[in-house]
This record gives structure tokens, sequence and C-alpha cells, in this order.
């Protein structure tokens, strides 16, 4: 009996460890972590937050004043100077200035009585010939009537000193003369030759000192001109201006 319990014990230890190898024989290799699943669904609304604090006294009142103008700033510093510019047209000439007294200060009763000045205009196309004095067509101003338009004179009616001047546009070459009666005959001739054909001006002037019933003219002369010159009729004018500086008597 003893001998068959022995049996039994030893039968059974050899069981637990056939049966410690066996689980240990039949264990199998770790497994890999598996793949990241899809993105879940968006979430419901959340519930509405609470109410916010009112807004400080100040601001509940409506939006910020204007603040005061503040002060002008000080003035920049000055620009570079500019271009300049091309000169202007030349102007009329202007009426006389009232005659000054002697001790430099204006008099009227001079002023008013003493007047002499004139502004004619030559329209005619035909050329200038020489020696011969120059009709003028158009009257700019005659005051109070010195000059003869029908005969081309100006003639003094207050004795003094006078500004004469002469401007004259065509397109062929012109010589011009201012002549008078002061004292002997004076005469000042002025030219200018067009090689081109084009537009130019021919100008000139003179201060005269004149006695009563002294005259003065303009005449054409002939220098370097050709015949082709002198025989043109292209469009020419001659504006002659004169007037009184101050009264010598």
């Amino acid at each position: 009996m003893g001998s068959q319990r022995g049996l039994v014990i030893l039968v059974g230890v050899a069981l637990l460890q056939w049966a410690v190898q066996a689980a240990s024989s039949c264990k199998g290799t770790d497994g890999h972590p598996g793949e990241a699943g899809i993105a879940g669904r968006d979430g419901w609304p959340g519930p509405k937050g609470d109410k916010g604090l009112s807004a400080p006294p100040d601001m509940a009142a409506g939006p910020l004043q204007k603040g005061a103008k503040g002060r002008r700033g000080d003035l920049g510093p000055s620009g570079p100077k500019g271009y300049q510019g091309d000169p202007g047209e030349e102007g009329q000439v202007g009426d006389p200035g009232p005659m000054g007294s002697r001790e430099g200060v204006i008099n009227p009763v001079s002023s008013t009585i003493h007047k002499s000045a004139f502004s004619v205009v030559r329209r005619l196309n035909t050329y200038p010939q020489n020696n011969q004095r120059l009709i003028f067509q158009d009257v700019i101003v005659n005051t109070p009537g010195d000059f003869n338009l029908a005969t081309g004179y100006f003639t003094c009616r207050v004795p003094g000193v006078y500004y004469f001047v002469f401007h004259a546009s065509s397109k062929v070459s012109m010589c011009l003369r201012l002549k008078s009666e002061a004292g002997i005959d004076t005469s000042l001739g002025f030219c200018d030759y067009n090689s081109r054909a084009t537009g130019q001006v021919l100008s000139g002037g003179v201060v005269l000192e004149l006695a009563k019933d002294q005259k003065v003219w303009m005449e054409g002369i002939v220098d370097k001109q050709s015949a082709t010159e002198t025989a043109n009729t292209l469009e020419k004018n001659i504006i002659f201006n004169g007037f009184l500086l101050f009264p010598t008597s």
C-alpha cells in the first residue's frame, strides 16, 4: 500500500514537470502594435456660454471723443531753386507816366496838360521803297492827335523829350530808318538781312528832344537787298510808336 502511494507521487511529479516543459516550449512570439485608426467624427456643439461682463462706464457711453488739435509744425527747409522759365513775348509800349515836379512830386496840372502819344500800323504788303516816307493805315492810339495818318508825320505840339520806336515783321530782308527835324536832319537806319525767307522782326528806337512844330517820320532804305526782295509782296507789318517823356518848356 505504501509502495503504491509513492509511485503515484512520482508519477504526479513527472506529469507536473512535463506540463511545465510543454507550456514553456509552446509560447509564441510577441505581436506588433496595430495601425492608428481613422479620425473620429466631430463632437456635438457644446452648450452656450455664460453672458460676458458689462463694459466700463467710459466705454459704454459711446466712442471716444476727438482730441484737441495739435500745434502747427515748424516750417520745413526751402526747396531747391527751379529752372529759369522761357522769356515772354515783348509787350506793347506803355502810356507815358505823369510829369513830376522839380521837387520830385507829381504835378497834376502838368500831367493833365502835356500829353502826346501815338501807335500806328502799316499793313501794306508792298516793300518800303528807298527814301520814301511810310504811310500807315490803322491807328491804335493817337492822343491828342499829333500824328497825321494821311501824311505819316508826327508833329511836335509840346516841346520836350520824346521816345520813338518801331517793330517790323516780314519774311525778307528789310531796312528802315527814323528821321526827324531835331535841329539838323537826323536819320537812324536799321537793317536785318534774312537769307532763309523765314519770319523775322526788325526793331529800332531813339530818344529825341523836339522843338514845337518839328516833325518825325519813317522811311524805307535800299541797302544790300536784291531786286527780288524789293519786289516782294508777302505779308509785312510795321508798328510805329512815340510818346512824350517830359516837356522842356
